[in-house]
């Protein structure tokens, strides 16, 4: 059985995103949609969606490079919060550097009231410095151990530690860390196939009966393998210079779980106990794939392996070698992978190659056969060598059965769907 945690979040007790707010009433109530995508938008025709007369009650929204917003019950996660504007520049390694070429669809201070930031890795076009410098300390951040220790590290916040905003003076470095307020106080690390179950605590979500009983939203969280850097020589190589950093996909399961009247201390608005459960049984309505920064490594082939080992835990009355119609699969309903062929130290001197290009996205694409697919991580940084171009390209060679399932969003647009079993 694989590790997993717990951590119980609840949307009408949120903290504020940024610690120059006072509280999450400071940021805006909702985002600014430019278009709304739906599954049934597409020619795609789903048994699982068209079958249901319910409106879609979950969203992707994407903002830009590899940051999204995903909300359901309630519950809003921004993954890979990058902030920086055209014309700025990130450090992605020694003697490494890229220029932004667009502006993300929001502004930090635009952003609405966020439960979690999910971080793939500790990199600059994803967790950029203006980022960490703005965020609530006490704000909770799933993420990569190699992540964790940077966020958390005492001694790199320190005057005269190593993290400051680069403004370049040495006066203004130390005043950028006597105000950096230290290091981050609620930073969650899963290495490979360990999990978080997010319990949503929010009393208005879920269908509870008299006495504390019933079914409440939960999301669990798995870090999936990736590798930012080839394999072999230059992977030992990168671990002994620690120049790219490691990072982690995930897999989010949106779904249902038992609930059961509990005494601890915490109470409900009203005033009553708060009903929550630490069951690791949750009945899966949605499945999401990100990929994170990887490249198409064999260790990608472990994911449908787990998901398929997972469902015969849930459901062991079906063996291995069952073909009943009702048998669980290996189902994912939503990829949003990366892109971007990103290749350092920069477009002028290509020496590698550390995310997937357009080639490698359909090839990850046939692995893990997903619905539905939405690219993110292209065109956002001058390292970036494969364009969304080259992989409508692609997708387009894949023949229609396949160009019907990606779904393009531009930046500010939406993916609304539907998570089955949804009250």
């Amino acid at each position: 059985m694989h590790s997993i945690r717990y951590l119980h979040l609840d949307p009408s007790k949120r903290i504020p995103l940024l610690r120059d707010m006072k509280g999450p009433d400071d940021a805006p109530e909702s985002l600014q949609v430019s278009k709304t995508h739906t599954a049934l938008s597409s020619t795609l025709q789903r048994s699982s969606q068209s079958s249901s007369t319910k409106p879609e009650d979950a969203s992707v929204y994407f903002i830009g490079n590899a940051t999204t917003i995903i909300e359901w019950q309630g519950l809003r996660i921004l993954t890979d919060p990058n902030f920086l504007h055209a014309g700025d520049h990130v450090h992605l390694g020694p003697g490494v550097t890229a220029q932004r070429l667009k502006n993300p669809a929001v502004d930090l201070h635009e952003l609405p009231p966020i439960d979690l930031v999910l971080l793939s890795h500790y990199h600059e076009d994803h967790f950029d410095r203006f980022v960490e410098d703005k965020l609530n300390r006490d704000f909770d951040i799933i993420t990569t151990p190699h992540a964790k220790g940077c966020l958390t590290s005492e001694a790199r916040y320190a005057v005269g530690g190593n993290w400051s905003l680069g403004h370049g003076s040495e006066k203004k470095e130390r005043e950028e860390r006597e105000d950096s307020e230290g290091p981050f106080r609620a930073v969650h690390d899963l290495d490979t196939f360990e999990s978080i179950m997010l319990h949503i605590d929010d009393p208005k979500h879920g269908q509870l009966h008299k006495g504390g009983y019933g079914m409440v939203p939960v999301m669990k969280i798995t870090a999936m393998p990736g590798k930012h850097v080839p394999p072999g020589a230059l992977s030992v190589a990168n671990d002994l210079l620690g120049a790219v950093p490691p990072t982690n996909g995930w897999l989010l399961e949106m779904g249902w779980s038992v609930a059961t009247p509990s005494t601890l201390s915490a109470t409900t608005g009203s005033g009553g106990r708060m009903t929550r459960t630490d069951s690791q049984s949750i009945d899966t309505g949605y499945r999401i794939y990100i990929s994170g920064d990887t490249l198409f490594v064999d260790e990608l082939r472990e994911i449908p392996k787990y998901i398929r080992e997972q469902q015969l835990v849930q459901h062991p009355q079906f063996s291995s070698s069952s073909r009943s119609k009702d048998a669980p699969g290996t189902e994912i309903d939503l990829m949003i992978v990366h892109l971007g062929g990103t290749t350092i130290p920069g477009p002028m001197m290509p020496l590698l190659m550390v995310t997937m290009d357009a080639r490698q996205g359909v090839e990850l694409m046939r692995l893990l056969n997903p619905d539905l697919t939405i690219p993110v991580h292209f065109d956002d940084y001058s390292v970036m060598l494969s364009p969304l171009s080259d992989f409508k390209a692609e997708v387009g060679k894949m023949g229609d059965g396949w160009r019907d399932r990606v779904i393009y969003l531009e930046r500010g647009e939406q993916f609304r769907f539907r998570v089955r079993g949804s009250m």
